[in-house]
C-alpha cells in the first residue's frame, strides 16, 4: 500500500512504481509454487523462519543502498518471491498439528488474522508516516518483526496437538 508513495519520494515515477507492485504479483505465484515443492517434501518450520529472514533481509538491503529502477526491481521481485510463499508452510503446519478435519475452521482463523494484521500494519503504516514524515520507521519495523517472526516459528513442534493425536 505504502510503497508506491515511499517510491516516488524517492525519485520513482509512478508507472514504474505500479510495474514494480505488479512485480509483487508475478512472482508471489512463483515464490508460492516453490513453496508448496519444498513444502511437500519435509519439514515446514524451518523453511517459514527462513522466508522470515529472508525478508527482513530484503528489506534491510533495500534501505540501506539507494533507491534506484534496478534495486526497486530486485527488492519487489525479492519480495513477491517470499511474500506469499509462507502460506504453503502455514497450511502445512496447521494440516499436520490438527488434522484435515477442521483445517477449513482452523486455517479460517489464520487467513483472518492475517488480513487483521495486514490492516494494522497499512493504517499504522499511515499513522507513523503522518507522525514522523517518512516511511523508515515503517520499514524497520517491518524488519523487525521479519526477525521476531523468524525466531517464534523456529521452535515449533511439527506432530499432531495432543488432543487431535488420537482422532
Amino acid at each position: 500500500m505504502h510503497l508506491p508513495p515511499y517510491l516516488n519520494e524517492h525519485g520513482i515515477s509512478v508507472e514504474f512504481a505500479g510495474f514494480a507492485m505488479a512485480a509483487i504479483g508475478l512472482f508471489n505465484v512463483v515464490g508460492s509454487y516453490t513453496a508448496g515443492v519444498i513444502g511437500g517434501r519435509g519439514e515446514k518450520r524451518v523453511p517459514l523462519s527462513l522466508i522470515y529472514l529472508l525478508r527482513s533481509v530484503a528489506v534491510t538491503v533495500f534501505l540501506l543502498f539507494p533507491v534506484t529502477t534496478t534495486s526497486t526491481l530486485i527488492f519487489t521481485a525479492s519480495l513477491g518471491f517470499l511474500w506469499l510463499s509462507t502460506i504453503p508452510f502455514t497450511m502445512g503446519l496447521v494440516i499436520v498439528m490438527f488434522g484435515t478435519r477442521y483445517m477449513a475452521t482452523l486455517y479460517g482463523f489464520v487467513f483472518f488474522s492475517h488480513q487483521l494484521g495486514s490492516f494494522i500494519g497499512v493504517w499504522l503504516g499511515g499513522k507513523l508516516y503522518d507522525l514522523y514524515g517518512s516511511y523508515d520507521p515503517v520499514w524497520w519495523m517491518c524488519v523487525a518483526l521479519g526477525l521476531f517472526a523468524a525466531i517464534v516459528h523456529l521452535p515449533i513442534r511439527e506432530r499432531a496437538a495432543p488432543a487431535f493425536a488420537a482422532a
